[in-house]
């Protein structure tokens, strides 16, 4: 520690992680040196105080300070010496010893650190600057709404300093400012265990909620009946994961989702494309839409009439709420932010990012690429849970299914880079079309031409399965090989499960009679 200053380099909680401004000429700082300006960051050293005394007063009062505080814990004091305490009062707490004015006292010399808080006196005057532990909750509050000042003052501090420096390139710079700032802004956000009472009226009201829906989809439909039979549609808050080999129809079939989302069930999709142009995209839905050769279009070949067929259909399609953001190599700090505020603008309902193995990872300079990966898939899946909105992300297989002869079904195992992939993703799908690789017919005698096959290798709230569907190359369009969408289609099914629950249900909740013959008055 220098002239006020705190040395960040050594921390691993909080730490700038742009290894550019790592780097940078001047070394990062905790605190700002207020003294030069004549003033003092926001503090409250009273309150300090009253939170240690009212541990002191009682000790598991300290499990409300550590929840309020969170993973910064001593950072938040602004008195060094204070922290010094509180770091021996969660020692004992640890320990689940008691904390009390002379366990503290004994900790604190066990460790040498006594002299440096001012003794026996100053721990003893802790417990007198208040009369209950009652407020302590609303005291912790106070230190850590002080300490979440200093940090904003910190960063835009630093913030200033590099733009003034021009030490980084601009975008650099306000990525890391964005990060930063959220990274504050979650501190505070803590959520506390739910009584399952609680949630079993919840879970109770969604399926009376479902039960009393028409449609056999309860999630945003894919438009293919025969995948939803398996999925029931994209649910809320789950990543879904669509992999396969390049050139197999990924992005078509994103396409086909967002369409069919945005066009038929009305609800907003933001399409993150990493490897399109939006304008490919654009054009792309478009000759999905009005059925023209893509390939006609790209080489201006289409006739009159045909033109007359596109401008017919872009009416429709220009109405519906599909939002495109071709950012190349976008950061996942980036991509969050703008899901975060489209929510809040369009109220988006789903998430597409064609694809995953693009973005580009917070860079910590340690991390090697399949820890990039993993670092990309635990963001997107955590996105999914805070928007409460299904997020899906195209992936790339490894090239080890190129090996395999004759079986080349999509694995687990040939996710690209990272097997956390797979742990983080609630669906996984695999795409494959083995027209291409010289399979002529399928093991039931159909033809494979034109078919891709969508396998569910894992889907954590339902069967996995495999669906196939039609794939009109030239439009950039697939056709359902079963296109009704009604509950109809699950009611004998549903009437069978309906009646053996019942069955079940009155064997178990049927007290068994007591059998009051005697073997020997058998009838017969």
């Amino acid at each position: 520690m220098a002239g006020g200053f705190i040395d960040r380099s050594q921390e691993t909680s909080g730490s700038y992680p742009l290894e550019k401004l790592l780097k940078s000429r001047k070394p990062l700082r905790e605190e700002v040196d207020f003294a030069k300006e004549g003033r003092l960051p926001p503090h409250a050293v009273e309150v300090e105080q009253e939170v240690l005394g009212c541990i002191l007063l009682d000790g598991p009062s300290i499990e409300e300070v550590i929840k309020i505080f969170g993973a910064d814990a001593d950072k938040v004091f602004y008195e060094p010496k204070h922290a010094i305490i509180f770091r021996a009062m969660c020692r004992l707490y640890n320990r689940r010893d008691p904390i009390d004015i002379v366990s503290v006292s004994d900790e604190l010399k066990r460790h040498e650190e006594l002299d440096k808080v001012g003794g026996y006196y100053a721990i003893a005057e802790l417990s007198n600057k208040v009369a209950t532990a009652a407020n302590v909750g609303y005291y912790a509050k106070l230190v850590k709404e002080k300490y979440l000042y200093r940090r904003l003052i910190s960063l835009a501090t630093h913030i200033t300093s590099a733009a003034y420096e021009q030490s980084l390139e601009v975008f650099d710079l306000i990525e890391h400012a964005a990060q930063e700032i959220f990274k504050i802004s979650q501190t505070g956000i803590k959520k506390d265990a739910v009584p399952i009472k609680d949630l079993l009226k919840q879970a109770t009201k969604v399926i009376e909620e479902l039960q009393s829906r028409k449609s056999a989809v309860t999630g945003v439909p894919s438009g293919f009946a025969d995948l939803d039979r398996l999925t029931a549609g994209f649910q809320k808050s789950d990543m879904i994961v669509v992999a396969a080999r390049p050139s197999t129809g990924k992005t078509a079939l994103a396409l086909a989702f967002a369409r069919h989302a945005a066009v038929e069930a009305k609800v907003p999709v933001l399409f993150f494309s990493l490897e399109m142009a939006e304008l490919q995209l654009a054009q792309r839905l478009l000759c999905a839409e009005a059925m023209v050769d893509s390939n006609l279009v790209r080489t201006g070949r289409i006739s009159s009439q045909e033109m007359v067929h596109i401008m017919a259909r872009m009416d429709r399609l220009a109405q519906a709420p599909i939002y495109i953001d071709d950012t190349p190599s976008i950061s996942i700090i980036e991509l969050s932010a703008k899901a975060r505020r489209m929510k809040h603008e369009h109220n988006i309902g789903m998430v597409i990012v064609d694809y995953l193995q693009l973005i580009t990872p917070v860079k910590d300079g340690k991390s090697n690429r399949e820890q990039e990966i993993a670092q990309i898939s635990r963001s997107l899946k955590s996105l999914a849970k805070e928007l409460n909105i299904p997020v899906i992300a195209l992936a790339q297989l490894n090239r080890a299914i190129e090996q395999r002869g004759a079986d080349r079904k999509p694995q687990l195992s040939d996710l690209r880079e990272s097997g956390s992939i797979e742990q983080d993703a609630d669906v996984v799908m695999f795409l494959s079309r083995p027209e291409l690789y010289g399979v002529q017919n399928f093991a039931d005698g159909l033809s494979t031409k034109d078919i891709i096959v969508i396998d569910i290798g894992k889907q954590r709230n339902g069967p996995i399965g495999e669906v196939r569907l039609k794939f009109l190359k030239q439009f950039g369009k697939f056709e359902s090989l079963s296109s009704v969408y009604t509950a109809a289609d699950f009611s004998v099914q549903d009437e069978q499960r309906s009646a053996k629950a019942a069955e079940r249900f009155e064997r178990e909740m049927t007290p068994p009679m007591p059998n009051t013959l005697n073997p020997d008055d058998a009838p017969f």
